[in-house]
């Protein structure tokens, strides 16, 4: 699929923002730990993303109840949804210098149409070496999902199923969605929050 920059301009994606902190000493203290310095461009991608995809949980996996949002908050308690976690991934390649975006999808929320669907979270990460971008998935890996960093082909959480309604959307967003935004801030627990289902006017909102 043909990646579309929301703006050509590589800074844009390396801006700090209100979900994007990261100037926070903890994200600042992460990458620390995380050992980078002395490693390429490739490598520290490869690196963050998998601390991302790994030591971070999925909310939905781990029943967890706390909605995260911003990237040192999702940091903080080592959860997130999707959304959340992209903004993490997000926070500390740009903290590196590192371009990265926002991408999204809808995806089936069972197995077939009828029962709707949601929209989906991931990243895309601009390769200067390569002068490419690339999307990584930090969803987190499970029995049927086996995301990972990857030079030859995407290997994303989930393919979609254009057939049956699904969309990749192309664009590489600045800044999280503001319907993710809206629907994160919403104060209830995470397994009754009300989930976006697609990009980007009239968007539904389903239980997920």
């Amino acid at each position: 699929m043909q990646l579309i920059c929301e703006t050509p301009l590589l800074e844009a994606y390396l801006a700090e923002q209100a979900y994007v902190d990261y100037a926070h000493p903890l994200i600042q203290e992460t990458l620390n730990s995380l050992c980078l310095a002395e490693c390429s461009e490739l490598e520290r991608i490869k690196k963050t993303y998998e601390f991302v995809r790994d030591e971070v949980h999925h909310s939905m996996d781990v029943q967890g109840v706390r909605v995260t949002c911003a990237a040192s908050e999702v940091l903080r308690y080592r959860e997130g949804l999707c959304y959340a976690k992209s903004h993490l991934l997000a926070a500390l390649l740009r903290a590196q210098g590192i371009s990265t975006g926002f991408c999204y999808q809808r995806l089936l929320l069972g197995s077939t149409p009828a029962e709707g669907y949601v929209l989906h979270g991931l990243n895309a990460v601009y390769l200067a070496t390569e002068r490419r971008w690339i999307r990584l998935d930090a969803r987190g890996n499970k029995p049927g999902i086996a995301a990972c960093f990857s030079l030859d082909e995407e290997h994303l959480a989930y393919v979609v199923q254009l057939a049956l309604g699904e969309i990749d959307y192309p664009t590489i967003y600045v800044q999280p969605h503001p319907i993710v935004i809206q629907a994160l801030q919403v104060q209830c627990d995470c397994a009754d929050l009300p989930l976006p289902a697609s990009l980007p006017d009239n968007v539904a909102y389903v239980q997920k």
